[in-house]
């Protein structure tokens, strides 16, 4: 019996939308990259890009459980000697609630084009509104 492999040409998308309200963000990302990746699709193919598009809204009230809030740190660097940035959790949620959520889904993609290029199909929105409203996008629960 022979496997069955995807090609890109015939790789058909749809749109979710994650509510990332009183959830926690490793939940999140993990449903979200699963997604990204094509994983959850029974033509999954490890070397094409079949996933789906997601939209994250309510990206500032996902919850970090435990004290993550105070402990868990960002860091940055600038690429000058001494450009070393840190942030807590806590900074990130109330001023970069985004790249908060965005950095999770992105640990867990692959770290490679493939991996950027499922990246791109990721939209992450402080607040109820999106504007993806044309695409038809199905509401996905995540526990």
């Amino acid at each position: 019996m022979k496997s069955y492999m995807q090609k890109k040409e015939t790789v058909e998308r749809k749109w979710y939308v994650i509510d990332a309200e009183n959830v926690p963000l490793g939940r999140v990302a993990s449903k979200a990259a699963h997604i990204l990746r094509g994983k959850h699709k029974a033509t999954y193919t490890p070397h094409i890009d079949c996933g789906d598009y997601i939209i994250i809204i309510n990206a500032e009230k996902a919850k970090l459980t435990g004290n993550k809030l105070d402990t868990k740190m960002y860091y940055n660097h600038s690429q000058y000697p001494g450009g070393l940035r840190e942030r807590t959790a806590r900074t990130m949620q109330e001023k970069y609630p985004v790249e908060m959520v965005e950095r999770a889904v992105k640990g867990m993609l692959p770290k490679n084009r493939l991996g950027r290029a499922m990246y791109k199909k990721l939209f992450v929105y402080v607040g109820n509104e999106h504007k993806h409203s044309a695409q038809k996008p199905e509401v996905m629960e995540v526990k």
